[in-house]
């Protein structure tokens, strides 16, 4: 893993934060304007414990968003999904607004799962529109992070959290995506031929720089152009912008999140917008990554971040490629 510099010293950050704050003045933004008017959020959870999921689309319809991608959700997800779609239209035709739409993904290898394209297969016959590879159980996180002891012991009924692993004892029980050689694994490669057969966006998941370009080099060949790489500045991640550049021209967006910017990564915004500015904003989309209990809600989180991006530089027809016309990409939507 690199040693890729995204955080500031406190001192040192105020001196660009407190001109850029000060300078920003959007207008009013609490409810009924919001300041993510047609924002599509392609990373938002709200599976137990989290936000709640109508409530959310609630609040997004309200404020004028466009779409939401559920990355996890309570229940199967095509189902789920659209059992929240009727009930929040018949909702808004209630109370006269246009309701956001929801979107449903589905992460391989989940909990016990295998990574499977034939369960990834399942879950797009049931309606998903983008599918994730591997990450709180990919061997790169509980490297990193470590994982949660349910999973360690192959025990749900078990507590608690076991702290980062050696490479060793990560690659016992996570998941990775090359084969002995240092190539894709078959599965792996049958996942990204079905996003091209059915036209589904593929994201990277938590995988290392290796597992990275040979994920992005196969589905170059493969012709699959709907790739988004997840908070690249997030430990598990740590993209560099020369790594940023040799992925873009694959198809490749890298999608930053609140989650980068919440006190619990600590990425600088300036860095942030700075990365936007020098690889392309063609090449960036802007999300949540929002529901635990410790971020604002995701609608909340998307006025945050496009509202940093905006303060340090950003003009509207630029937000408005990163918060509508890359997202729309992603899950098939239509945007000018």
């Amino acid at each position: 893993m690199s040693e890729n510099v995204v955080s500031t010293p406190t001192r040192e950050r105020c001196v660009t934060s407190y001109a850029a704050r000060t300078q920003y003045k959007p207008g009013a933004v609490h409810p009924g304007h919001i300041k993510v008017k047609d924002a599509i959020d392609i990373h938002c959870h709200a599976h137990a414990g989290q936000q709640d999921a109508l409530d959310l689309l609630k609040k997004a319809s309200r404020a004028e968003m466009r779409g939401i991608l559920f990355k996890s959700i309570i229940g199967e997800a095509g189902q789920a999904v659209r059992e929240l779609q009727e009930r929040l239209d018949d909702w808004a035709g209630r109370e006269g607004v246009a309701p956001v739409t929801c979107f449903a993904g589905f992460v391989c290898g989940r909990q016990e799962e295998p990574v499977s394209a034939r369960l990834a297969e399942q879950a797009v016959d049931a309606g998903v529109v983008a599918l994730w590879l591997p990450v709180f159980n990919h061997a790169n996180t509980m490297h990193t992070v470590g994982s949660r002891r349910n999973l360690i012991e192959h025990d749900m009924d078990a507590r608690g959290w076991i702290g980062p692993m050696s490479w060793e004892q990560a690659m016992e029980h996570g998941h990775y995506n090359l084969d002995e050689s240092g190539e894709l694994k078959p599965e792996v490669r049958d996942i990204i031929r079905l996003c091209v057969e059915r036209d589904v966006a593929l994201f990277f998941g938590h995988p290392t720089h290796k597992e990275i370009f040979k994920i992005a080099e196969e589905a170059d060949k493969a012709g699959l152009r709907r790739l988004v790489i997840d908070h690249p500045y997030s430990p598990f991640l740590d993209v560099s912008v020369e790594q940023m550049k040799e992925l873009a021209p694959l198809g490749v967006l890298f999608n930053f999140t609140f989650d980068e910017l919440s006190p619990l990564l600590g990425v600088d915004p300036q860095i942030m917008y700075n990365t936007i500015r020098e690889v392309g904003v063609e090449h960036f989309t802007l999300s949540s990554d929002a529901g635990e209990p410790l971020f604002p809600d995701s609608v909340e989180a998307m006025r945050l971040i496009r509202g940093y991006m905006e303060a340090f530089g950003l003009t509207r027809e630029e937000l408005y490629t990163v918060c509508t016309r890359n997202p729309a990409r992603v899950v098939g939507m239509d945007a000018a």
